[in-house]
């Protein structure tokens, strides 16, 4: 059976955990809700979120884009691949995009792995980016198809939002515990 929060919970957590303000939180929720990408409750019925929601809401805080393009960031980075990749003929086990890795890694930070307390997740706004950053320093990109691995894909300076992984473990793991 798939767990299940609440969308106050998935709040609270990630406010007290990573530190996200509460209101872009909750302003970020309401248009992922228009845009049917987290579900909405139903009267009386606060809505449930699965754990894949919750890493949803995260990547549109952490995409920092404005709140009437919280949906398209969603779709944007979680369409990135692996340097950059073109993954189009490539087998479907070996298709890994951010969003298949963003789920696992949040599914092993509630069953409580050690190792996914170590990273960093580093989400870059200036254009669409993700890093992993492992504990040794070596970097997991994901970035948009055909982009220029490893390179900055803009001139001028570069904004990110890094997330610590044992934070996000902290609350993942109150958010579904």
């Amino acid at each position: 059976m798939t767990k299940t929060a609440t969308l106050a919970a998935a709040i609270a957590a990630l406010e007290r955990h990573v530190g996200f303000r509460r209101g872009r939180l909750v302003s970020m929720a309401q248009r992922l809700q228009q845009a049917g990408v987290i579900p909405t409750g139903a009267p009386r019925t606060a809505p449930q979120l699965s754990l894949v929601d919750v890493v949803n809401l995260v990547v549109a805080y952490a995409a920092a884009a404005p709140l009437h393009l919280a949906a398209r960031s969603v779709a944007t980075y979680g369409e990135l691949s692996p340097g950059g990749a073109n993954l189009s003929g490539a087998p479907a086990n070996i298709k890994v995009t951010a969003a298949d890795y963003l789920a696992s890694i949040a599914a092993l930070a509630v069953e409580g792995d050690v190792g996914i307390r170590r990273l960093k997740l580093e989400f870059v706004s200036t254009w669409p980016e993700l890093a992993v950053i492992f504990e040794d320093g070596s970097t997991h990109r994901f970035q948009a198809v055909g982009a220029f691995a490893g390179y900055w894909q803009s001139s001028g300076h570069r904004q990110s939002l890094t997330i610590n992984g044992a934070a996000l473990a902290d609350a993942l793991q109150e958010i579904f515990s």
